[in-house]
């Protein structure tokens, strides 16, 4: 078993995680409570992963990423090597292709908060943002902890995004996925049963454990 391609996917898997927290949350909240009539071009384009093919994606990134590309050449001339086949890469691809995961229950979360205590938060002379750690993100909570560990566990389970952008270079690009089509590609069945199982288990925990966390969380806040 490749324990190496492990450490490098629990890394991107927590990288990614940690960003699309950062970035979903924001990008949730303006999608559920602006009021341009045109957000509908801006869900459909975070939706769009969910329908697109993955080698489509991949290929569109790995244009982007090349040197053929304005943004390609800006990030080598500041980093002096290309974006395309680097772990750096799969950070960034990860982030686009996993990015629904994360903002559709955010944003979810968010509408389904009772606008009538927004709305007295606001009488109360709480600033949005005030507003929004007080009273917004705290019953939002099953949907911020769905968000961040689906999007965790997406990443884990990334195969084509990641052979377009990263390639399979050991301890660079090379993820669980890569190594689990690898063995099946040299017949080494038994191999890649061990790491297929062992991604089986750890999909079932990680769902288990978020419907166990949204049970107890909705048993402390038992929101009528």
């Amino acid at each position: 078993m490749d324990w190496q391609a492990f450490l490098l996917t629990g890394r991107l898997a927590v990288m990614v995680s940690a960003v699309l927290l950062a970035i979903g949350l924001p990008m949730a909240y303006w999608i559920t409570f602006s009021g341009w009539r045109w957000k509908f071009v801006v869900e459909a384009v975070v939706a769009l992963p969910l329908v697109l093919p993955p080698t489509v994606l991949g290929f569109y990134l790995l244009t982007a990423f090349g040197n053929a590309s304005a943004f390609g050449r800006w990030w080598q001339g500041i980093t002096g090597h290309p974006l395309a086949f680097t772990f750096s890469g799969l950070v960034v691809a990860s982030i686009l292709y996993s990015l629904p995961f994360a903002v559709q229950p955010f944003a979810a979360s968010f509408a389904a908060v009772d606008r009538g205590l927004i709305a007295a938060s606001s009488s109360l002379g709480a600033s949005r943002w005030r507003t929004f750690w007080r009273v917004i993100l705290p019953l939002s909570i099953p949907g911020v902890i769905t968000g961040a560990v689906l999007s965790f566990a997406h990443t884990v389970g990334e195969f084509g995004v990641v052979l377009m952008i990263g390639g399979n270079i050991p301890g660079v690009t090379r993820t669980v996925s890569i190594d689990i089509y690898d063995r099946v590609q040299a017949a080494e069945y038994a191999a890649a049963r061990q790491t297929s199982l062992l991604l089986l288990i750890f999909s079932f925990v990680v769902l288990s454990l978020v419907y166990a966390l949204n049970r107890r969380v909705w048993a402390v806040y038992p929101f009528e």
